[in-house]
């Protein structure tokens, strides 16, 4: 039986419902997700009050989310309200007609919550160290900064994508954009821990996400998936010069831009910009995780130190091997030999291989063929598309290519077809050390061509000609020796080195 929860966020700009289940790993994933336009601050009136046709659009929005609900057995769900419900003087009956005519309990967040889980949610899903969140919502934008994955410094500064228009209403869209710069970038001056720290800047929320999807197809990206995705400065200004003189009716016809954002993207977007500058960031990351997410990682690691899952990537690699099927033995039988095998080319410098390559390789290991459970044909194809388009936590999108060109090595062919679409990403060395890696573990592989772990040990000698490989077993070889006999060639070839095996029993 699954396990589903459920997590209400009212924003000023959107409402959204997303539904998790929770996997045999723990973490949690995403199965439903539902947003509505709902525009809460432009019923905000002139005492901040909330007004009724406000709370009638809020009420029908989530009434329309129960009956989302009602197929789902939830374990719990959470019902969070963000600036506009915090900044309504009339927020406490607001709560009351919520528990009254929908049976929730609604939470209003405070600013130092709503930052606190923008950054729970990205360090609980990326394998970033130290960096600076932003959050831009329709009412405020919430900044932190983190170090050693630990928070260290929060702020909500209270302007958002939606107050930010006003800056359009009555100038012309250069010198609109001109005075919301100089706005922006004295009001991130008077946060002194932002100022030139030179760590990536992680955006969360709709506008970072448009902005990322915006930047994908202008340059024809050839990789899906949005999180993690890494920009730079130069990308975001010509993604404001680009859109800045473009009328609402154009903005509508921007490809990677929801039509419910065409008004509100350029202030965003000059937000993300102006902090960009003001940290002197070394990148922009996308988080497709925000606040949201935080909210259960609260609960989910309510166990753990700080909040914070031990180690994101090998959570996110545990779960792929449980998805995919794949022989937890086998993975570790695996990494066994190809340690060996690795090093051994090490210590006698064939190829400059460095402890960051035994780490990919070792990652390598566990999803090694994961096609296969798709369709053993044509395995290497599934593997390679799989591993390079879904969304791994902890990975940078060309670190998920490298793994999907080891784990998936079949024939130097296959590779020089799989990294053809993004020959401009490596240097000609990183190619050929992908390949060397590649058929290493290939080479790994056929020493446990029938998974009874044959092999328990090996040597390896060299000479001018040739690399000896002694295998030591324990059991009859001959199914494995075949299959690394007829394999080989794929190493011999990226090695430059003929392969003599021997293979000893007892």
């Amino acid at each position: 039986m699954e396990k589903y929860y459920a997590v209400i966020d009212i924003g000023s700009n959107t409402m959204r419902l997303v539904v998790y289940s929770q996997v045999n790993t723990g973490r949690l994933h995403e199965v439903e997700n539902v947003k509505a336009v709902a525009r809460l601050r432009n019923y905000l009136d002139a005492k901040s009050n909330l007004t009724d046709e406000g709370i009638v659009q809020m009420l029908g929005v989530l009434d329309s989310f129960k009956e989302v609900l009602n197929i789902y057995s939830l374990e719990e769900l959470a019902c969070v309200a963000t600036a506009t419900i915090r900044q309504a003087n009339n927020n406490t009956f607001i709560q009351k007609k919520v528990k009254q005519q929908i049976g929730w309990e609604m939470r209003i967040l405070s600013e130092k919550e709503e930052a606190y889980y923008g950054y729970l949610s990205v360090v609980n899903s990326t394998s970033i160290e130290e960096g600076i969140t932003v959050d831009i919502g329709g009412g405020s934008t919430e900044v932190t900064y983190f170090k050693d994955r630990v928070i260290q410094e929060s702020h909500s500064f209270p302007f958002g994508a939606l107050t930010l228009k006003q800056f359009f209403s009555d100038n012309k869209p250069e010198t609109a954009l001109g005075k919301l710069q100089t706005f922006l970038l004295e009001q991130f001056s008077i946060l002194d821990w932002l100022k030139e720290r030179e760590v990536p800047l992680i955006g969360i929320g709709g506008s970072a996400r448009n902005m990322a999807q915006i930047d994908q197809s202008l340059k024809d990206y050839p990789l899906a998936g949005l999180h993690q995705y890494k920009m730079n400065d130069s990308d975001i200004a010509k993604i404001l010069h680009y859109l800045s003189p473009l009328c609402e009716e154009e903005l509508q016809k921007v490809d990677g831009l929801s039509t419910d954002r065409a008004d509100t993207i350029v202030p965003a977007v000059a937000v993300f910009h102006a902090l960009y500058q003001t940290t002197q960031a070394d990148c922009f990351v996308l988080s497709r995780k925000g606040l949201r997410d935080g909210v259960f990682y609260e609960k989910s690691t309510q166990n753990l130190k700080d909040h914070l899952y031990p180690n994101v990537l090998q959570d996110s690699i545990r779960e792929l091997i449980h998805e995919y099927s794949l022989d937890q033995t086998q993975i570790e039988f695996i990494q066994f030999l190809t340690k060996k095998l690795f090093n051994g080319l090490k210590e006698r410098r064939l190829g400059s291989h460095t402890q960051r390559d035994w780490e990919l390789l070792e990652r390598a290991c566990s999803v090694y063929n994961l096609g296969n459970y798709i369709d053993s044909e044509s395995s290497a194809q599934h593997t390679f598309y799989l591993l390079a388009n879904r969304t791994i936590d902890g990975l940078m999108h060309i670190d998920r290519l490298r793994l999907a060109l080891i784990a998936s090595f079949k024939s130097k062919n296959t590779f020089k077809q799989f990294v053809g679409p993004f020959e401009e990403w490596f240097l000609k060395e990183e190619k050929e050390k992908l390949s060397v890696l590649g058929a290493l573990l290939k080479f790994s592989y056929c020493l446990d061509a029938t998974k009874r772990q044959v092999v328990k040990d090996l040597d390896i000698e060299m000479n001018d000609r040739e690399l000896t490989i002694t295998l030591y077993c324990d059991k009859d070889f001959h199914p494995e020796q075949y299959q690394t006999n007829k394999q080989k060639k794929h190493l011999e070839k990226a090695l430059h080195k003929d392969i003599n095996l021997q293979f000893i029993l007892g």
